[in-house]
């Protein structure tokens, strides 16, 4: 026999299992996703077994039973039945749940969708008596229903909930060597991810195979067009909380510094990436680092966690001296200018650091080269020749940054020490062709020089260990751990930790006391030293990791240092340290159709957001709102325009807006009496489930996620408004009075309800919400301890405060004007120069512009038949993306973003055609 699979089809899964389960004696060839192994099939199919005597079987769950019915009895009916289930209600569901997850992005939706089979699943399991499925020994309806599921239930980051049957068992299944040998063997460690070029290739499916084919005895969500289903159980319990009141519960308190860790807290360290001093961070810069991190900060403070929320700037390196001859200044001066600007931006931004330091001071330099020494009295370092560029003119080795060249591998004449901007290649110095320093422009030589390195590869066996237990015990993003395992990958080699240069932390060793420590060594330690800064009692943080969390916040290009090369300084230093227990990194944020360019005017950077007129708390969340989580997202002008008048004006805003606008109009300012109709409870359980959805992800840093819990709130309660009608209710008998009021009350609660779960993401309108209702401070306290809270805390003849528009509108012609402000010269970041034919070729590719940029363009140029041709091409490649975006039910934002990139190139094309372009119809009335 011969059993034929590929690498990342979760149905091979079950076959390698069973395969490895019953021993059964067969060959095993691993082919492509394409491959056809069946014949007379016209499409692939696998996993498919050839049989002795030529016959194929190609149903994975066909092969699991005929392997287990050759090496033991026949599958009882019991077991038929269960397979028979995973085939007509489980795997419809999972199917959807796995091209949500791994192709659209959208992982907080899989928990509804596969609710209906776990839940079933697990109330079967509650009523057994046996460990497994059938019996008291794994049968081949544990294999395939484990299989099936362990794509899904092996990934922590979904947050499906508790089916605590379903777990035992599904861990139980997974103690078995089989199963893990052979799930290692077809998803390689890599989780969802391994699985996305298969998904890829599967037909998108419908969301009515889910609802079709659940057991009729489950209660899931309903599909995305309607509401979720609530048992009477619920509402009931719902009620029940919402009585509750605030009695029981305490008052907020105020931060007390220094914070430490306390017994029997949970005690979370969060640090962010420390920017680099020289640069103005641009919005990719702060989403991806300090944003994420002052949101779970903000929200741990309201969960009770004893939190300290650290950062600072790393101000040595090369970096920092460019900038000074840049600016004729010395290092330390460009550092106090640029350290008071970063402040100055995050401030603004609201950025709640508990301690914002810097890495030149003293500690840095004491706790850097204790460490050092520690290292090398372990013997973790070793010595080598460096071959590298010295001018003799400057009479000084010469960093990466300070040398330009030809590149030896796609001749750019501008290509840097360390690597080409051109070609991406990472380069050494000394290989460039025609070097020159940058501050003298004189031609440099070799030279060499003896440096220190880091002995990775002696702590390799360390770290694999170490990354084993913090990775599976961890909420690590997968990006963080597919970086790390790309790494580790083909071994880790030593690598350099010092510099020839003047600007940094001295290395001590008397061999070495020219030299500096590298920054990439030095700078991780700054989160050591900031904190020493703050406390005396540092080492109660950083070195006490029984009783401390650590979560690092940061882009997915710090996550090497932060992953191997810092835990192995660490490690090495054998000194108890507290090592990362979640890595979360983000993936990039672009700008429109580009990258952020401070030379270019592209983008708008941190210094220049307070002067757009748009409150912080707005650009807070829609930076948020677009976080790139699973994959690369952009900043749009006209999506946050889009997301500020229909999500948090239209939206969010009325709803808080008209509850408080009721009370003050048609109860003179006091909340009214409150009796709970069958209607209220359900909206209470609506409301309570999303809440508990909200902590679920939070707890998971799933910030974006998050967020729509947040506005489907107040979806629901504009609904229930506008469905209740009290503006009319109010004038009518006592019994419609007395339902308007419930339906008013209700409204404010569920608002200071929203004014807590907005408060990380949106602090201020967060507070103003609780200022307008005069909400007592105990309420941020109480929502969000364990599950979720939602109690009355605003009750009968509660007196409000003068109720206003959270929001205002972004108008069309601001947001133009913000556009081409913020939009720069040049379409590419390049130096002027001579361009090839094959460069000019590339930079007449058209991009999307404004109608009115368009319009200039054409007025000057006219008729222009060779861009009419290139924009012909490239408006049928965008209405491509745009139907494959709509055939994948992506999110809408994401489309809308896309068909208004198709619109401006048809304008584009009718303009080079000397056609007149229509103006987009305007939706909306007019105001």
């Amino acid at each position: 026999m011969k059993l034929f699979v590929s690498e990342g089809n979760p149905h091979c899964l079950k076959a390698l299992a069973a395969l490895e389960e019953t021993g059964v004696q067969c060959d095993v060839q691993y082919v492509n996703h394409e491959e056809r192994v069946v014949p007379f099939l016209s499409r692939p199919a696998l996993p498919a077994l050839l049989l002795p005597g030529g016959l194929h079987l190609f149903s994975s769950n066909a092969i699991c039973r005929y392997m287990f019915e050759v090496s033991g009895p026949e599958s009882s009916d019991l077991c038929n039945q269960w397979l028979e289930w995973e085939a007509t209600h489980l795997q419809p569901a999972l199917l959807q749940a796995l091209h949500m997850a791994v192709l659209q992005g959208k992982g907080s939706e899989v928990p509804k969708v596969l609710q209906g089979p776990l839940n079933y699943l697990d109330q079967s399991l509650s009523k057994g008596i046996t460990p497994y499925l059938t019996g008291e020994v794994v049968s081949v309806a544990d294999i395939v229903l484990w299989a099936a599921l362990y794509p899904v239930l092996s990934e922590s980051s979904l947050a499906l909930g508790e089916c605590k049957f379903v777990m035992a068992w599904f861990d139980s299944v997974a103690g078995k060597h089989s199963c893990m040998s052979a799930a290692q063997k077809v998803l390689q460690g890599k989780g969802l991810q391994s699985i996305k070029s298969y998904m890829q290739k599967q037909p998108v499916p419908q969301n009515s195979q889910c609802r079709e084919t659940r057991p009729c005895n489950s209660s899931p969500a309903e599909g995305d067009e309607g509401e979720r289903v609530v048992s009477e159980e619920e509402m009931e319990a719902a009620a029940f909380t919402w009585r509750k009141g605030l009695n029981a519960c305490s008052s907020t308190t105020d931060r007390q510094h220094p914070i430490l860790p306390q017994e029997g807290k949970r005690n979370i360290l969060v640090t962010s990436a420390l920017p680099y001093v020289n640069n103005v961070p641009h919005l990719g810069n702060i989403i991806g680092c300090v944003l994420s991190a002052d949101v779970f900060s903000r929200y741990g403070r309201l969960r009770d966690w004893n939190l300290l929320f650290i950062c600072g700037t790393d101000e040595y390196g090369t970096a920092t001296e460019n900038k000074a001859r840049e600016e004729g200044l010395t290092p330390q001066q460009i550092c106090d200018k640029y350290h008071a600007i970063h402040s100055s931006i995050y401030k603004w931004f609201q950025i709640d650091f508990d301690f914002f330091g810097r890495t030149t001071t003293e500690k840095q330099t004491e706790i850097a080269q204790n460490i050092f020494w520690r290292l090398h009295e372990y013997g973790f370092l070793v010595e080598d020749t460096v071959e590298q560029l010295r001018c003799e003119n400057c009479k000084r080795f010469l960093a990466d940054r300070f040398v330009e060249g030809t590149c030896p591998h796609c001749s750019y004449p501008e290509a840097r020490g360390d690597q080409c901007d051109k070609c991406g290649r990472l380069i050494n110095a000394v290989e460039l062709r025609e070097p020159q320093c940058k501050v003298c422009r004189q031609t440099p030589v070799i030279r060499s020089s003896k440096h220190l390195f880091l002995d990775l590869p002696k702590l390799e066996t360390q770290l694999e260990q170490w990354l084993d237990k913090s990775t599976s015990a961890g909420d690590w993003t997968p990006n963080a751990k597919q970086i790390t395992r790309s790494w580790l990958r083909d071994g880790l080699k030593p690598r350099c930790i010092t510099r020839d240069l003047k600007w940094g932390t001295p290395v001590p060793h008397p061999d070495f006391k020219e030299k500096v420590f590298y920054v990439w060594f030095d700078a991780p330690i700054g989160y050591l030293s900031i904190t020493a800064n703050y406390t005396d009692k540092w080492e109660k943080w950083w070195k006490n990791p029984d009783q401390v969390e650590l979560y690092n916040f940061m882009a997915k290009d710090n996550v090497p240092f932060h992953s191997v090369v810092f835990p192995c300084s660490l490690l090495g230093a054998q000194d108890n340290y507290t090592l990362v227990n979640h890595l979360v990194a983000t993936e990039y944020l672009n700008y429109e159709d580009t990258k952020f360019s401070k030379s270019r005017g592209v983008g708008v950077f941190g210094d220049m957001a307070k002067d757009t007129g748009i409150p912080s708390d707005v650009w807070r969340f829609y930076l948020l709102y677009v976080r790139p989580e699973g994959q690369d997202s952009a900043f749009s002008w006209a999506d946050m325009a889009l997301k500020n008048n229909s999500e948090l004006l239209n939206n969010l805003g009325n709803f808080i807006n008209r509850a408080g606008m009721f009370v003050t109009k048609f109860f003179e300012g006091c909340v009214p009496a409150m009796e709970l109709q069958q209607e209220d409870k359900k909206l209470l359980a609506l409301v309570s489930w999303e809440l508990q959805q909200y902590i679920q992800l939070m707890d998971k840093v799933k910030i974006r996620d998050a967020l729509k819990h947040i506005l489907n709130i107040s979806r629901h309660g504009n609904q229930y408004i506008q469905v209740n009608e009290p503006w009319k209710k109010i004038k009518g008998g006592d019994a419609e009075r007395q339902r308007a009021g419930t339906v008013t009350g209700v409204s404010v609660n569920i608002a200071c309800l929203l004014s807590v779960m907005l408060l990380p993401y949106m602090p201020t309108v967060s507070q103003t919400i609780r200022d307008q209702f005069n909400a007592p401070n105990s309420c941020i306290n109480t929502m969000l301890q364990g599950t979720g809270t939602f109690v009355c805390v605003l009750s009968a003849g509660h007196r409000i405060g003068t109720v206003s528009p959270l929001f205002q509108k972004l108008e069309v012609d601001q947001i133009e004007a913000l556009k081409k402000r913020f939009g720069g010269q040049q379409p590419e970041d390049e130096p002027p120069k001579k361009k090839t034919s094959a460069q000019s070729a590339a930079s007449t590719e058209p991009v999307a512009m404004p109608a009115s940029a368009v319009a200039e363009v054409a007025a000057v140029n006219g008729v222009d038949p060779e861009k009419a041709k290139q924009l012909t091409q490239a408006v049928a490649e965008q209405g491509e993306k745009v139907r494959a975006l709509k055939a994948q039910k992506a999110e809408k934002a994401v489309i809308t973003a896309e068909v208004a990139k198709l619109l401006d190139l048809k304008k584009q094309l009718a303009l080079a055609e000397g056609k007149s372009p229509e103006p987009a119809p305007q939706k909306g009335k007019k105001k």
